[in-house]
């Protein structure tokens, strides 16, 4: 049975770049030692918009220009990126419809686990659409491997994702 680990947006805007945090910047070694012992496969998503996010619906809501293909604030920050042995997933929505075709690939899975940024927006919106497509595996979130917009937030969708039949640890 494969296990498998999701590593949500650990980018540079979001660690110590435009829409960085001291709770993001605090995980990353966490988040270095769970993919260095994880027994399983590792994927990678990153978020990425271009050069016209201000005139996207996300860049009203959001206006901070963050994660433009290319700069170095979408870029994975190093030490993850080191461990990275697969493509990384590039998606322009909060959650990606490329990672579910990516996991469509993988056989006899016996779970998915999420870490990464920001709990409240990219890491429950990929959970929530791979519970949607795969009703029937694990889905488990590591609490001390992700971080929120704030802590509260980052509380608020940890128990959503409870609600939602999503195992979470660590927290």
């Amino acid at each position: 049975m494969a296990k498998i680990l999701i590593v949500v947006d650990m980018q540079n805007d979001f660690i110590d770049g435009a829409l960085g945090t001291e709770e993001a910047v605090a995980i990353v070694p966490y988040v270095k030692n769970v993919i260095e012992q994880f027994d399983g496969t590792v994927y990678f998503t990153r978020d990425t918009h271009d050069d016209n996010y201000m005139q996207t619906q996300e860049g009203t809501h959001l206006p901070v220009p963050h994660c433009i293909k290319g700069t170095e604030g979408w870029q994975i920050c190093k030490e993850l990126d080191a461990l990275r042995k697969t493509e990384a997933i590039d998606k322009v929505t909060f959650g990606s419809s490329e990672l579910v075709e990516v996991l469509r690939e993988e056989r006899d899975v016996e779970s998915i686990t999420f870490v990464g940024l920001c709990t409240d927006i990219c890491v429950i919106s990929n959970a929530m659409v791979v519970k949607a497509f795969y009703p029937e595996i694990p889905l488990i979130v590591d609490a001390k491997g992700c971080a929120g917009v704030s802590p509260q937030s980052h509380k608020r969708a940890l128990e959503a994702m409870k609600v939602c039949q999503m195992t979470v640890i660590n927290e």
